[in-house]
């Protein structure tokens, strides 16, 4: 009863002033820059001092223990901050905006990663072959030379006007493609010196001579690309890490990845209404102009949106302060990162999953994406199908993320890896089958009004669609959770391996093997065996990398939830109550409750 009784006594104290911010309106609170904190009250100070302890003839150093409370209080002052449905305001300040501006960044991006591949494909004089040449020999060199430019820039200027001199060229070229350059395609193109070319080289070169001809439709195609990795990655998840806590980080940022899913879908509907304005125009009008302007005004605006975004946030949001300590991270070149990968079974066989998947994504893509052109020519044709294409990927995405926490908690961490792979392999299997073996199953397919060529295009869309919702749902949480067990320095050096070697190998591979098979084989539809082939063994290494990658995966898991459970074990101690001179119980050990010196009486005076 003794230790209740004085315990009571330390929460008997009085509670801490909480100063509290006057009601000012939605209004006033979106738009003030920074919020007023009032200092506290002097008057609940001495009302608080003067009101007398009823313990303190029982304990001489529990007054002590109250002054020492309020004065902390009162060095650190609560606020109570505003809400609005549950959530502070200072937070949807910062949410919702970074919310909006990602929605319209991943709109444009699907509007223009459809677009780049209805111009390249169908142009006259090309086909799917340009996209490995177009991948390796323009799309990697800009995409370093613009990485290049930008550190000189960061140099130079202020965080907003570097991201104005990004996004803003991005935005202008897109308009100007829109109502400039592609009217004026037939003029700029070389087109007849481009034949001559192709007649004394021969239709194996068909891919990079396309380059050439096509030349601003392959601007327009490393343009797109670079929205998604500079716009999305450098600039928006810069800007997210710059004005957002951890602690918001961690409950908003997985509501991104819904939100993008949200907007793979209506940017799929605006593709598909206007590449299907063809139809209410009349002959010899071109429908794929008329509907690339639409597109593109809507990109600029979208964009404009960006900035006006962006420039609310800076100028009405406060920022949360940072450390300016900066951690060393440990930088490996490239034969550093692959003498590190030999070195460790697993992070090899991470290494093999995140290439696996790289070259295994391209070889299928690009063959689907020659079988689309053969059944879909017309630009409208080919963009109204990608239109239908982005909005089937982003509900398969949405509800896979849904599902993924289910299928990590009742299946486990090796499951789920394999799904990616798995499923790839199965619809894999069944487009190269049809495209191998189509006239046999004609007769099949015919019973369900398709065509092999059709079926194949069906096959390879459900391919594409269902392992990109596996990879953003599955497989990159897999590959971020198999970091987790690793000590420190593994962890930080496998993965600076895996960014500089297998990424970049993994997204040039398969480019690289179908320019390998093309140029020895005449043709992209000649190398279609051995390219199923190649994929066959690849994603098997896969499967092979994931089951021994969850052995050791779940190894290391025991190990460390064992370790974790040694120190707790050692961390417990049993709290011993020490009876005093009165009587009264004192916890040992409890830094407020050390005896002190001195009179009661002469302490309340």
């Amino acid at each position: 009863m003794d230790v209740v009784l004085q315990t009571r006594g330390l929460l008997s104290l009085p509670t801490n002033p909480i100063n509290r911010l006057s009601s000012q309106g939605l209004r006033h609170t979106f738009f003030t820059p920074t919020p007023k904190i009032l200092a506290p009250s002097s008057t609940a100070f001495q009302k608080l001092s003067t009101k007398p302890n009823v313990f303190a003839h029982r304990d001489k150093n529990l007054f002590l223990c109250r002054a020492e409370a309020t004065a902390a209080s009162f060095g650190e002052p609560e606020i109570d901050k505003p809400q609005f449905l549950g959530f502070e305001i200072a937070t949807l300040k910062k949410i919702l905006p970074l919310g909006m501006m990602f929605f319209c960044i991943l709109f444009n991006y699907t509007i223009l990663r459809d677009t780049k591949d209805v111009l390249v494909v169908t142009a006259r004089g090309s086909s799917a072959e340009i996209i490995p040449f177009l991948k390796t020999w323009v799309n990697l060199p800009m995409a370093i030379g613009f990485m290049l430019l930008y550190t000189k820039m960061a140099n130079v200027l202020s965080k907003q006007a570097l991201f104005y001199s990004v996004i803003l060229p991005f935005i202008a070229f897109f308009g100007a493609f829109g109502f400039v350059l592609y009217p004026l395609s037939n003029y700029i193109h070389p087109q007849a010196f481009a034949d001559k070319l192709l007649n004394i080289l021969g239709p194996r070169f068909l891919g990079p001579l396309a380059i050439m001809r096509i030349w601003s439709f392959c601007l327009f195609y490393v343009m797109a690309e670079l929205w998604g990795s500079v716009v999305i990655s450098v600039l928006f998840w810069g800007f997210a890490n710059q004005i957002t806590t951890v602690e918001e980080a961690k409950r908003f940022y997985p509501l991104f990845g819904l939100g993008a899913n949200v907007a793979l879908v209506f940017s799929g509907r605006t593709v598909k209404y206007f590449s299907n304005l063809r139809k209410n125009l009349g002959p010899g009008v071109d429908g794929w102009a008329i509907s690339l302007k639409g597109m593109m005004s809507i990109v600029v605006g979208m964009g404009i949106v960006i900035c006006f975004i962006y420039w609310w946030v800076n100028n009405y949001v406060p920022l949360p302060t940072r450390s300016k300590k900066k951690k060393e991270k440990p930088k490996m070149g490239t034969m550093e990162s692959i003498k590190f990968l030999v070195s460790s079974k697993y992070i090899r066989d991470l290494a093999t999953l995140v290439v696996a998947y790289g070259i295994s994504i391209n070889l299928v893509e690009v063959t689907w994406k020659s079988k689309l052109k053969a059944q879909f020519p017309s630009p409208n044709e080919y963009s109204s199908f990608m239109g239908d294409f982005s909005t089937a990927t982003g509900i398969a995405t949405f509800t896979m993320m849904l599902l993924s926490q289910f299928i990590f908690d009742k299946y486990g961490w090796g499951v789920a890896a394999k799904i990616t792979p798995t499923v790839l392999l199965l619809t894999g299997v069944g487009f190269f089958s049809l495209i191998l073996f189509g006239g046999p199953v004609a007769p099949v397919i015919a019973k369900f009004g398709m065509t092999p060529l059709l079926a194949a295009v069906y096959v390879g869309a459900l391919q594409n669609i269902f392992s990109k919702s596996a990879k953003y749902s599955l497989f990159d949480p897999c590959k971020e959770m198999a970091y987790i067990p690793l000590d420190e320095d593994t962890k930080v050096k496998g993965k600076a391996a895996i960014d500089v070697v297998c990424n970049p190998l993994g997204k040039s591979g398969g480019a690289l093997i179908q320019q390998f098979m093309i140029l020895t084989f005449g043709s992209l539809a000649n190398s279609t065996p051995y390219l199923g082939g190649v994929l066959l063994v690849i994603v098997l290494a896969w499967l092979s990398a994931a089951k021994s990658l969850d052995t050791q995966f779940t190894a290391l898991r025991r190990e460390e939830e064992l370790e974790k459970e040694m120190e707790r074990a050692a961390a417990v101690k049993i709290p011993v109550v020490a009876k005093n001179e009165d009587g009264n119980g004192s916890l040992a050990g409890v830094p407020l409750l050390k005896p002190t010196t001195g009179d009661s009486s002469s302490t309340l005076n």
